[in-house]
């Protein structure tokens, strides 16, 4: 999947959407979410879910220096099990991150098209994630916290823009997931595969220079059905790390 997505709205409107009992801060919103942002998502800490920020690229607790994160934004779902680098924190450091919609790239008569994807009516919607903690051992203050999105192989409505996409979990397993203590790695497995919204609507963008501004559905139609609307937005970045 391309490395931007579209976040949040605000605090209020993401309580009405997701399981949040705190935040750790005041939540803007943000429409040019990339890799080693600090990026907003819902842990259950505790007893409580907790909304927090997060560097987006999974740096795991042994390593050495943060910088292995660059290759960490996205984890396949199909191997998270048992990946070193990710098996840890599927076991009990799962996360929920909040999204509007996320950008890619439909190639088109030779020609690559800027595309936003979103849900078909428009609501809000979670990436399934993992994150972990990260301290240098002689600096007991250098916590940092770090998250990754997981991705999947493309649906049938999707792979006509590309062959993998976020996971994109159905509310009801919103609970399930953040548990801690819900620890079964093939029924999570199973969970990422069966429990997970796979019917997405792409709009067409045109690639202009300039400041980025709210797309409004209302003024676009499907890709392939209509015509195009111009969207001012800085050059998609065609990157996509994972592990």
């Amino acid at each position: 999947m391309s490395a931007i997505f579209s976040g949040y709205r605000n605090l209020e409107e993401l309580i009405a959407f997701f399981p949040i009992d705190n935040a750790a801060g005041e939540v803007t919103p943000n429409l040019d979410v990339a890799p080693a942002q600090e990026i907003w998502a819902i842990i259950q800490d505790g007893a409580e879910n907790r909304l927090d920020k997060f560097h987006w690229g999974l740096v795991p607790f042994w390593a050495k220096d943060v910088s292995i994160g660059n290759r960490m934004i996205n984890a396949r779902a199909e191997t998270i099990a048992e990946k070193q680098c990710f098996r840890e924190a599927f076991k009990s450091r799962r996360c929920l991150i909040p999204a509007d919609g996320f950008y890619e790239w439909k190639t088109k008569k030779g020609m690559k098209q800027p595309v936003f994807i979103t849900l078909p009516d428009r609501k809000p919607f979670a990436f399934a994630g993992l994150w972990e903690t990260w301290q240098k051992t002689d600096d007991t203050d250098s916590l940092y916290k770090s998250c990754t999105i997981i991705t999947t192989r493309a649906s049938e409505s999707f792979s006509s823009i590309h062959h993998r996409m976020p996971v994109i979990l159905k509310p009801q397993v919103y609970d399930k997931w953040l548990d801690p203590g819900y620890q079964n790695a093939v029924e999570l497995v199973e969970l990422l595969q069966n429990d997970i919204i796979t019917e997405l609507e792409s709009f067409a963008l045109e690639k202009q220079t300039g400041s980025a501004h709210h797309i409004d559905p209302s003024r676009t139609e499907a890709v392939g059905k209509a015509q195009q609307t111009t969207f001012d937005w800085p050059e998609l970045r065609e990157t996509s790390r994972e592990e």
